[in-house]
């Protein structure tokens, strides 16, 4: 998987960060550092970001006056969310606008574990055309809590693992499911016999993990997931993912 964020999850991290500033100073947004930004959102470059805004612009998501650059990088422009997009970052803070990716809440440094995720899971889940994150894939400044919630919040759905009762995955799950996100879990197979998972958990559908049986799981797991998503696209009435 590439570090290349995707045109629509630019649009979605620039909707965020337009919201949050205008709802904590109640003003269009007057100067903006162009470089800051595309660190920001994802955005390549100056004239890549300058592009996604006036798209942005021509679809009735955002506003602003003619941008005038004082320096390399820097504009000055009154820029503001219209009310289109003022119902889409109100969506998306409650986790109702979904980024075309899974999240992956897992145990980090184990070899068998971080092995099967890149070598199963995530090509099961590509092949039904999502991509598959985890902390681990994500290099952002900032506060680790507050990126992983975003992560989160603008996944389609979560996988958990749950093989050696991590208490973050298990935290990381739970936000999900708060959120109404479908929580597939999955668990290494002799642990699951054993000892199960927090009884919480136990009673709900997990698919066990063998690094003897690959192609059972990765049929078990993309069904549940299309199962899930075909669940959520009913019962939100609008079409999730791709």
């Amino acid at each position: 998987m590439t570090n290349f964020t995707s045109p629509a999850k630019q649009q979605m991290n620039l909707i965020r960060y337009i919201g949050d500033r205008v709802s904590e100073s109640g003003k269009p947004i007057r100067q903006i550092d162009a470089n800051s930004l595309c660190r920001e959102i994802g955005a390549p470059s100056d004239e890549f970001l300058d592009q996604l805004i006036e798209d942005m612009a021509e679809n009735g998501i955002v506003k602003m006056s003619d941008p005038i650059r004082l320096h390399r990088g820097t504009y000055f422009v009154q820029v503001n969310l219209t009310l289109t997009g003022w119902d889409q970052y109100e969506a998306e803070s409650r986790g109702q606008l979904d980024g075309n990716y899974g999240f992956m809440a897992m145990q980090f440094d184990d070899a068998e574990l971080d092995s099967f995720v890149d070598d199963v899971v995530k090509p099961a889940v590509s092949g039904i055309g999502y991509d598959l994150v985890s902390m681990k894939d994500v290099s952002k400044a900032g506060i680790i809590d507050n990126i992983m919630s975003v992560q989160i919040r603008d996944a389609t759905f979560v996988i958990a693992d749950l093989t050696h009762d991590n208490n973050g995955a298990y935290w990381e799950a739970g936000y999900a499911e708060g959120l109404g996100k479908p929580v597939i879990y999955i668990c290494e197979k002799d642990k699951f016999e054993k000892t199960r998972t927090h009884f919480d958990t136990n009673h709900r559908t997990t698919i066990k993990w063998s690094k003897d049986d690959h192609d059972q799981f990765s049929r078990e797991l993309i069904a549940t997931l299309r199962r899930s998503l075909s669940d959520r696209k009913d019962g939100l009435g609008v079409e999730i993912g791709r």
